[in-house]
């Protein structure tokens, strides 16, 4: 798919579709990835900002005040906060196209097999189609 293709289309994804997201990894993000739309976030005031080693994309649950939600992982971080507590940071594609930022904590990590990511990701796009 090419790069106008993907905006065509919102950035969003399906179950069947997702692994076309391309993962931003090799370096932390800066204010100038995310407004290039390489990276979905970029942390500032934090210390020792590292990439995590994960395969991405990632299929993922997110557990949001809204509930559920399946998403992408496409971009992973860790930083220490002022506290000098560890964050590890996940930048979320969610199925409209929309980014999100989570804790690795609020996510369980899943496979495109896993029937509830994809009963979500499936209501997500067309919310009439909920399992019965």
């Amino acid at each position: 798919m090419s790069d106008q293709d993907f905006e065509d289309d919102g950035g969003g994804f399906d179950a069947d579709d997702w692994n076309r997201l391309k993962p931003f990894t090799g370096a932390v993000a800066t204010l100038d990835d995310v407004q290039a739309r390489r990276a979905v976030f970029a942390l500032g005031e934090t210390d020792d900002p590292r990439v995590i080693d994960m395969d991405l994309p990632q299929p993922v649950i997110w557990w949001d005040e809204d509930g559920e939600q399946a998403a992408i992982v496409v971009q992973a971080e860790t930083h220490l906060g002022k506290d000098g507590e560890e964050m590890e940071v996940l930048g979320l594609i969610l199925p409209d196209g929309e980014g999100a930022v989570a804790l690795m904590e609020d996510v369980d990590l899943v496979d495109d097999t896993d029937p509830t990511w994809r009963d979500l990701v499936t209501r997500a796009i067309d919310p009439s189609a909920a399992d019965d």
